[in-house]
């Protein structure tokens, strides 16, 4: 067993240093401001980007944008304090003002201010509000994103039935992630604009179509594009419905010509997904994100650029086995800037687009999330690590250099001990190596035993990086006393697309043995007691624990799954996004070819051997493994008289958003894991 680059206090910055350190609680989890970019000045020397801050009493949080200079050694200034908050960001073409979305006036609608903060006016009044903006280039047009009701509901069809709440459905993707369909699509719309002022009748590019631009529920702007010239729109969206939509993941890149009034499908014959269009500064090429394999949402994410003037393509990260996301051209169109996933972390890189030279830019025990180009020398990005949550940064493009622009959080965590963080290798049942992260208590003593957590991550195709969770905290669980072994497990990204793709169709196969080989290779170091092992995990993690508990040949003595799937045949045909479905477990259950999802890997074919207390957390909203996995598990423990208990969110989805819930969660999760594994 391989062990290396041991890290812990010693990896943090400076400021966050303390002589009177304390440890991480849930309610200091809530305390934590969290930071998010929104735009870098056109001149390269600001960036505004938003802090959310919580207030646990009130049950909510609040978003105010803040402006920093990029020298690295300016303290950030408060530029809005509405009493709600304040988003998507950005400065207008001139430089002059700043762009923002706020609901001060009873709907989200544009705003501008100085960047000092100063003369806040409202600037659109549309209708029903407005959910995104760009200004054009040229700064004459302003296009917007803002909801159309286009399906009938049910006092439509019946208008004399007023208070009826029924739904009459006939078709797939009637519900999707945590919410049902309201009978509206997101549309994009442009209208002149000069000087602060919009006028005019706004036009939808897209009238009549029942199709969302950006996709639903998670795009956003970055999914639409202004040509530099500001005479065309290039936007993602996949123009399915119903059972197609649900089946398919071919999202394509459409071009609006504003003269011509014209839409053209660039990507038509490309059948996965296609998004984030970017032009080039010349505005001749096109670059965006391409998946290849139809259905796969967790394909290698691919680079594509387009002469818009032949309409040749190609891949320009072809032979780079890793995922390369968020394209962003360098200001001299030489270069293109991207994320990618590098053995469990997330890391700037270049490519060159002369010779398709790569270049990792950043390195280091981190990830790197939203990023901008400020100019022809730095980059600014937010940045986290398992021990920090997000600040910005910037980076060197030359010398890789990162420098923290940002300390929002430096006195909460000045003042807590946070646990060591180790890498180990840890050899397979199939003759490889596994990059598994083993998080220790703070004032870890290698002479006590400890109780010891393995943590199983979802996805099933999501790298167990050097992510900051509010819900999934590894220094958290290491705070309460416990190791927590953490394995990139089969079927996990930032290892090459063959370890990604192994897990497909393969559930409860090498992925689970690559799990217990992780524990068993702790369970013999002489501070983890293999008496007090427990497993924990969400979404797939939660299926993991489901397939642990009839598979474990009593290693643990504690589980704990949420949102899991527990059998894979009710879950088929109640799940939402069928793609996803088709492509993992392999198809329908009712399919006659012979299907291992369905005979071998569903976690209720081994009910008979669940012997252990099982926590089953679940909410009421999540549509992507619905309600009846969870009852269906709690049912299958309370019937055999394993010490269970259900905990139960009506109003959360797959994930527990609100404080006071995610509060509860956490004390619900500790006081389950120490009533079995603490002594």
């Amino acid at each position: 067993m391989k062990r290396i680059l041991l890290i812990g206090l010693i990896c943090l910055p400076g400021w966050l240093m303390a002589q009177d350190a304390d440890r991480l609680t849930p309610e200091r989890l809530w305390q934590l401001g969290r930071v998010s970019l929104d735009d870098v000045s056109p001149d390269g020397s600001q960036a505004v980007f938003g802090i959310t801050r919580y207030v646990l009493a009130d049950n909510k949080g609040n978003r105010d944008l803040y402006l920093v200079a990029l020298d690295g050694e300016s303290t950030p200034r408060k530029i809005s304090a509405f009493a709600g908050s304040e988003s998507g960001a950005q400065w207008r073409p001139d430089g002059q003002k700043i762009g923002f979305l706020s609901a001060e006036s009873g709907s989200r609608q544009l705003w501008e201010m100085n960047p000092d903060g100063s003369d806040k006016r409202q600037v659109t009044e549309i209708e029903g509000g407005i959910n995104g903006f760009a200004y054009s280039p040229a700064g004459t047009h302003l296009l917007f994103i803002k909801d159309v009701k286009l399906d009938q509901t049910v006092q439509d069809l019946y208008p004399d039935l007023p208070h009826a709440d029924a739904r009459i459905i006939d078709d797939l993707m009637y519900r999707h992630w945590d919410a049902w369909h309201d009978y509206a699509y997101s549309h994009i719309f442009v209208i002149d604009y000069a000087d602060g002022a919009v006028s005019g009748t706004p036009r939808d590019i897209m009238a009549g179509e029942p199709y969302d631009a950006p996709l639903q529920p998670f795009g956003g702007m970055e999914e639409i594009a202004w040509s530099p010239d500001g005479s065309r729109i290039a936007y993602t969206c996949k123009k399915l419905r119903g059972r197609a939509y649900a089946e398919s993941t071919n999202s394509d890149i459409y071009l609006y010509d504003l003269d011509g009034e014209t839409t053209v499908n660039l990507t038509e014959g490309m059948m996965g997904y296609d998004k984030e269009p970017a032009f080039s500064p010349d505005g001749t090429q096109l670059a965006w994100n391409s998946m290849e394999t139809p259905g796969f949402e967790a394909d290698r994410t691919r680079i594509f650029v387009m002469n818009l003037q032949t309409r040749d393509k190609y891949e320009l990260t072809a032979g780079l086995d890793q995922e390369a996301n968020h394209p962003r051209w360098s200001p001299d169109g030489s270069k293109i800037y991207f994320v990618s996933g590098i053995r469990a972390t997330y890391q700037l890189c270049e490519i060159s687009l002369k010779d398709k030279a790569y270049r990792q830019i950043t390195s280091g025990r981190h990830n790197y999330g939203s990023f901008a180009v400020a100019e022809e020398e730095h980059l600014v990005a937010t940045r986290m690590s398992m021990s920090a949550p997000a600040e910005l940064y910037r980076v060197d493009l030359k010398k890789g250099t990162q420098t923290a622009l940002t300390r929002t959080n430096a006195d909460i965590l000045g003042s807590l001990e946070m646990g060591e963080v180790e890498e180990r290798l840890i050899p397979t049942t199939d003759g490889k190596e596994m990059l598994t992260w083993v998080i220790y208590p703070p004032g870890f003593d290698p002479a006590q035993s400890y109780p010891t957590l393995l943590y199983c991550q979802g996805g099933p195709q999501s790298a167990v990086s050097q992510f900051f969770s509010y819900r999934w905290n590894f220094q958290l669980m290491a705070a309460q006393g416990y190791i927590v072994v953490a394995p990139n497990r089969r079927g996990l990204p930032s290892f090459g697309q063959a370890w990604n793709d192994q897990i497909s169709g393969d559930w409860g196969g090498q992925a689970m043995k690559d799990y217990l080989s992780a524990i068993d290779a702790l369970a013999e170091e002489s501070y983890v007691d293999p008496d007090r092992l427990g497993a924990v995990g969400a979404s797939f993690g939660g299926y993991s624990v489901y397939w642990l508990a009839g598979n474990h040949d009593k290693r643990f003595k504690a589980f704990i799954s949420h949102c899991g799937l527990y059998n894979l045949e009710s879950w088929y045909t109640t799940t939402e996004e069928m793609f996803f479905a088709n492509h993992d477990i392999g198809g329908p259950y009712w399919d006659l070819k012979p299907n291992a999802s369905y005979k071998l890997h569903s976690p209720h074919l081994y009910a008979r051997n669940w012997d252990t207390p099982i926590l089953v957390v679940h909410g009421d909203k999540d549509f992507r493994v619905p309600i009846n996995q969870g009852m269906e598990a709690f049912g299958t423990a309370q019937l055999q008289g394993i010490p269970s208990r259900f905990l139960y969110f009506p109003n959360e989805g797959h994930w527990v958003l609100s404080p006071q819930n995610g509060v509860l969660w956490h004390r619900v999760f500790f006081d389950w894991l120490d009533r079995y594994l603490k002594e």
